[in-house]
């Protein structure tokens, strides 16, 4: 993986510290946009840890890049900023994860693990701003998206339900007594159905369906 941040004093102690971790390699730790680049074409790298205010390049601008040249590199925003413009800016240009500076290191080694298999994973604040965003958006436009398919499953609808809500893989398990590997194999059922690309779409797509 490759930590990119524009503040040496961020970038080498974290990249030293998640460097621990057994199934965690830091190929490169990148101070701009076009480093992360360089770096990610030179190697082997699956997942980015991006901050967003860089110089020469920002991240939500390396990410789209990303995005465009090398899909199968899953991006993770680490940042301070957690407003609406950076949310969806960082989301909208294909990153999938977003965690502010406040979350701890056993937090980032986890959306890194789960960005790695595939996974979306959003800070407990990102969540709530963006369920806010996406209610008020909503609300102003009556239009609803595309009709949830019908053969999705009760137990799907209900999981659906709660990502709108905000809730964590964790806290739709504690909500429907299932354990968190039953409740991935739900979103994953739920998301190859109704054709979802990630959470923050599923957020989405839950309230334009009036579940959340």
């Amino acid at each position: 993986m490759v930590v990119a941040d524009d503040q040496a004093a961020v970038r080498e102690p974290l990249a030293a510290v998640l460097g621990l971790s057994e199934d965690i390699d830091v190929v490169a730790a990148a101070a701009d946009g076009t480093e992360v680049l360089t770096a990610v074409a030179a190697g082997a790298v699956d997942v980015v840890l991006m901050d967003l205010r860089m110089p020469v390049m920002d991240g939500i601008e390396t990410t789209r890049r990303l995005t465009e040249e090398h899909p199968r590199v899953a991006v993770v925003v680490l940042t301070t900023f957690a407003d609406d413009d950076s949310i969806l800016g960082a989301l909208g240009a294909g990153a999938r994860g977003y965690l502010t500076k406040n979350a701890g290191r056993q937090d980032i080694i986890r959306a890194i693990r789960a960005a790695a298999a595939g996974q979306s994973v959003l800070d407990r604040e990102v969540q709530d701003r963006l369920l806010a965003t996406a209610r008020t958006t909503a609300t102003k436009t009556p239009v609803r998206g595309p009709a949830l398919p019908a053969d999705l499953t009760p137990r799907e609808r209900e999981v659906l339900t709660l990502i709108g809500q905000g809730l964590p893989n964790r806290g739709i398990a504690e909500k429907l007594f299932i354990s968190e590997a039953t409740v991935k194999t739900h979103i994953n059922n739920l998301f190859a159905k109704a054709d979802i690309p990630d959470r923050a779409a599923a957020v989405r797509r839950a309230i334009e369906a009036g579940l959340a």
